[in-house]
Parts: structure tokens; sequence; C-alpha cells
């Protein structure tokens, strides 16, 4: 039984290690996204920096339930809900602001045609 569970915990870090260079990856890549089509005076710039951001935290969070794997006591399941929360929460902020960026584009969209 001790062999299961440490195979468990060697795939659970290495996964966890997987998600989070995925989710900082992706954050960089669409921050570096983001000043080049700043630079470009790309009118999409904000919402395809949100959607960069919003993949990028979803690396993150997904790192952060694999953690819950791993803890041993209750302080150590505050700090990782307390992180899952904050992550959450900022991922539904980023997703409000892409609704939010989307519907400006396609209402100039509709003036700019008619």
């Amino acid at each position: 039984m001790e062999i299961f569970h440490e195979m468990l915990n060697i795939i659970a870090e290495a996964a966890i290690l997987l998600f989070e260079f995925m989710g900082v990856f992706t954050i960089i890549a669409a921050g570096i996204q983001g000043c080049w089509n700043y630079i470009r005076h790309d009118s999409l710039t904000r919402l395809k920096l949100a959607k960069g951001m919003a993949m990028g935290l979803e690396f993150k969070l997904g790192s952060e339930i694999l953690r819950t794997v791993m803890v041993r006591d209750f302080k150590e399941i505050a700090i990782v809900g307390a992180i899952i929360a904050l992550r959450a929460a900022l991922t539904l902020l980023i997703h409000w602001e892409i609704r939010t960026e989307k519907a400006e584009v396609e209402t100039e969209a509709r003036e700019s045609k008619g």
C-alpha cells in the first residue's frame, strides 16, 4: 500500500509542476503578446490579454487542486483552500472582463457597419 501512496505522490508532484509551468508560460506568453498588440494599437488587445490570463490561471488552479492530494494537516488545507478561492475569484473576474469586452467589441462593430 505504501508503494501506491508513493507513486501517487510522485505522479501528483510531476503533474503539479507541469501545470504550474504551463500556467506561468501561458501568462508570460499572453503578456508578451499583449505588449505587442498594444504597440500595434490592436483594438482587441484587452480581450486577447484577458483570455490568455484566464487560460494561465486555469492551469494554476488545476495545480492547486492537485496539491490538495499532498496536504497532511488542517493548516495546509486552509492555505491551499485560500489559494484556490483567490485564483477562482481572479478567474471569474477575468471571465467577466472578457464578456464585457466582447460585448463592447460587438457593439462597436455593429455601430461601424450601420
